[in-house]
């Protein structure tokens, strides 16, 4: 069932669980509860050396928590993005990040992210949670195209996209920054409504 805003009819995402078995994937915000506290949970998350070099987290300086969670609950509350925290279904303690965004609304284009802690790599889980929130945006947002960018550097990333349905499209070229006001190249990966779902 597609869900848009009644008021305005546009695509909306609005929050919800996905079960993936051993990891959930919960809406970030202030009522999310982990072991240590969600604060300290996302301070240690900032500060893994592999997050920290090739995902937005923490490219502008230390990451404020109180100002992430602002971010993450407006962007449900508008149902202009979606912010998901993997936590682990036996004992809460966080794994990782799903996110996606619309990066077109009006032509149901919208962008996914992702991160994994230390302890939970090596599980499938980036490739999973991809998967999900992607399965879960076609479903119930009217989502047509979601694209992936990630570094040309982050080999990992590119084996994540292709295992979650993501094929190549393409390299842009001096496209962001990570932090350090260096712009490197891109890949883009993406995949359309219509392309079938292997998991």
């Amino acid at each position: 069932m597609t869900i848009s805003d009644p008021g305005t009819g546009r695509r909306v995402f609005h929050p919800t669980v996905l079960d993936l078995g051993d990891v959930v994937l919960r809406p970030w915000g202030r009522a999310l509860d982990v072991p240590g506290g969600i604060g300290p949970a996302l301070v240690a998350a900032a500060a893994d050396p592999a997050i920290a070099r090739w995902t937005p987290l923490s490219s502008s300086g230390p990451i404020d928590p109180e100002a992430y969670l602002d971010r993450c609950e407006t962007g449900w509350a508008e149902g202009s993005a979606a912010a998901f925290a993997a936590v682990d279904a036996t004992d809460d303690s966080l794994c990782g990040n799903a996110y996606l965004g619309w990066t077109n609304r009006d032509d149901g284009v919208a962008m996914v992210g992702y991160w994994v802690l230390a302890a939970a790599r090596g599980r499938g889980l980036a490739a999973r949670a991809t998967t999900a929130v992607t399965r879960w945006a076609v479903e119930h947002a009217d989502v047509r195209r979601i694209e992936l960018y990630h570094a040309v550097g982050n080999e990992a990333s590119c084996r994540v996209a292709e295992r979650a349905g993501f094929p190549y499209e393409g390299t842009l070229r001096a496209s962001y920054t990570y932090g350090g006001g260096v712009y490197v190249d891109e890949h883009l990966h993406a995949r359309l409504a219509s392309d079938p779902f292997t998991e």
